[in-house]
């Protein structure tokens, strides 16, 4: 069987929410640890002008199911992006995660030449789906789990790299 933007898209998505799961579970082990409240950290940012870890979660979901489902054709789930704490932003990879495999294979035939057109109060862009997936999805979703990751990293908790990449399979 060929390998599809299915198989490019929603496996890979899946895989990296779950890694972020992860991280974000050592998160609240090392808070407990400390004897510090792990919820303190969703406003953990690297600089003044960049978001927090909250917002890194958002921006890594949305992105994730915004992706999956504009490839497949189907409508974006709309989430309300009002989590107060690590658990619920760990509820809402769990939720992305299902979306993601609830998602038909089916659906994604022919996305890789689907017509994709972002519109932003400052910038407009125009990809055909493979170039949407490849130049704007994934490297949004990784860029933002990074970035969680690293804010994390820098508050002390024991992160690897196999943190970052999750279970093999």
């Amino acid at each position: 069987m060929a390998f599809t933007i299915y198989d490019a898209c929603v496996p890979p998505l899946a895989h990296m929410l779950g890694s972020f799961y992860t991280v974000l579970t050592k998160a609240e082990a090392h808070a407990k640890e400390k004897g510090e409240d792990a919820n303190s950290y969703l406003e953990l940012r690297l600089a003044p002008d960049m978001l927090p870890l909250v917002k890194q979660v958002h921006i890594a979901t949305d992105m994730s199911k915004g992706g999956a489902a504009r490839l497949a054709g189907v409508d974006i789930p709309a989430y309300e992006d009002n989590e107060t704490s690590i658990e619920q932003l760990k509820a809402r990879l769990v939720k992305t995660i299902a979306y993601l495999k609830s998602l038909d294979a089916g659906k994604f035939a022919g996305a890789e030449d689907r017509q994709i057109h972002l519109k932003f109060p400052q910038a407009e862009f125009h990809f055909n789906g493979k170039d949407y997936l490849n130049n704007w999805v994934l490297p949004n979703v990784y860029f933002h789990i990074t970035t969680g990751y690293d804010l994390l990293r820098q508050k002390g908790v024991a992160l690897g790299k196999q943190d970052f990449l999750g279970g093999q399979k």
